[in-house]
């Protein structure tokens, strides 16, 4: 009986031990098949979610800025077509986007000069408008030649900057958050030299800081004051205001919305006709202005302890000829005019007005065709720099093809990166000769 008992509890052990991998087995299989599924049920989740995005997604046609823009306002995806419904490359799709941002701004325009209501470096270089910009009558395009750049980068901090010469007060370079900018803590005035007499058509820009409760006199001058009997117009300007002094005076006060700081000024002249802007507002419009020229610009400012004066990127150049007769002289024509975001193909809306000349002469001149041509100075990369010059030839012709509707075969596009300076890259003011877009006649 005992062994009986003992065969029994042998071949029963002996089955418990046999089914117990078979029992680990079953459980991790189903744990196996648990997780599998999981995992298909997550993929399957996902593909649904891509598929309603897709479907959510906003169809475009490239040329259809109205379309892209409100798709934008509304956070929708936006897919991008060409004019037969075929999706575009996503290069082109950006910059398809990027262009009816830039049309927008532009278009905001008008609104803005009627209701006198509110609302970042590009080829040009020079300071210009902040992203925030109120741009009201907003006609300026900057010169293309440079006679003189500068942003205090090569000076000693806390030293008069070499290249400006002392007129009166006391002027030290300083430096905040990276930006260096020519400080004064009292009534003071420097010449900004120039290598000869300033053109019949010129513009001047720099940006300022200070004068945020006193209403002092700040201004420009393009002769020397000590050595004029006979007083000259100058361009007087405020955080809140400004305009040309003189003879025939000219000024306005900004609306609230509009002042920045720093201030943006802008002073273009042709001859005798003068405007002056302050952040993107046209302050100034004299016909007849009796600025006077020499190698030189005077800039008087008011500070004190306080409330210190600044200026900084200062930018100096000549006026170009009108953009078809540069074209048809020599069959290529630089701009400057055409500003982006800091290493961006991103068309800021301050470039409005260039790219309005040459809206106006591909629509006045059918067959014209154009190669849109970008071009950088040699700071970063070659590399880095090549693909930013070829992103912003792609950024303008879209631009056009956009806003003035102009056949795309009309343009062609290439990026040379630094490859072709027309300046030298050693002096402030070659760099910014250098950071431009050109057009060739094709």
């Amino acid at each position: 009986m005992r062994h009986i008992t003992g065969v029994l509890l042998l071949v029963c052990t002996a089955i418990a031990g046999a089914s117990q991998p078979a029992l680990s087995q079953s459980i991790f299989s189903k744990l196996g098949s648990k997780a599998k599924q999981v995992a298909n049920d997550k993929a399957d989740q996902a593909m649904d979610s891509a598929v309603s995005k897709a479907a959510q997604a906003v169809v475009c046609a490239i040329t259809d800025a109205a379309c892209i823009n409100k798709a934008k306002a509304s956070g929708k995806p936006i897919k991008v077509t060409d004019a037969s419904g075929k999706p575009v490359s996503s290069a082109d799709s950006a910059a398809a986007i990027s262009a009816a941002a830039a049309q927008a701004a532009a278009a905001a325009q008008p609104a803005l000069d009627s209701a006198g209501g509110a609302g970042g470096a590009g080829p040009a270089g020079a300071a210009a408008p902040g992203p925030n910009t109120v741009l009201v009558n907003y006609d300026f395009v900057p010169g293309d030649h440079v006679l003189f750049a500068e942003d205090f980068a090569g000076d000693n901090i806390g030293d008069f900057p070499k290249r400006l010469d002392l007129v009166s007060g006391n002027f030290e370079v300083a430096e905040s958050n990276g930006a260096r900018f020519l400080r004064a803590t009292g009534l003071g005035q420097v010449k900004v030299p120039l290598p000869e007499t300033m053109p019949q058509r010129f513009t001047v820009e720099f940006d300022f800081d200070g004068d945020r409760a006193h209403g002092w006199v700040n201004s420009i001058q393009f002769v020397d004051p000590a050595s004029v009997p006979v007083p000259q117009s100058k361009i007087e300007f405020r955080p809140d205001g400004g305009g040309v002094a003189g003879p025939v005076p000219s000024e306005a006060r900004l609306d609230p919305n509009a002042i920045q700081h720093p201030t943006h000024v802008a002073v273009m002249a042709d001859g005798a006709y003068v405007k002056t802007y302050l952040n993107g507002v046209r302050v100034a419009n004299v016909p007849k202005a009796e600025l006077g020229r020499a190698k030189g610009v005077w800039i008087l400012v008011n500070g004190d302890q306080t409330d210190p004066a600044s200026i900084s990127n200062i930018r100096v150049a000549e006026g170009g000829k009108p953009l078809y007769d540069a074209l048809a002289a020599s069959g290529h024509v630089a701009t400057h005019g055409i500003l982006f975001d800091v290493g961006s193909d991103h068309i800021r809306a301050e470039s409005a007005p260039t790219l309005k000349s040459i809206t106006d002469m591909l629509t006045a001149h059918a067959d014209l065709k154009l190669m849109i041509e970008g071009h950088t100075d040699n700071v970063g990369g070659a590399q880095s720099n090549q693909a930013l010059s070829e992103r912003r030839a792609a950024a303008v012709k879209q631009y056009l093809v956009t806003m003035a509707h102009v056949d795309a075969a009309r343009l062609s596009t290439k990026g040379y990166g630094a490859s072709k300076p027309i300046a030298p890259n050693t002096t402030a003011e070659g760099r910014q000769e250098n950071r431009r877009v050109e057009l060739v006649k094709m």
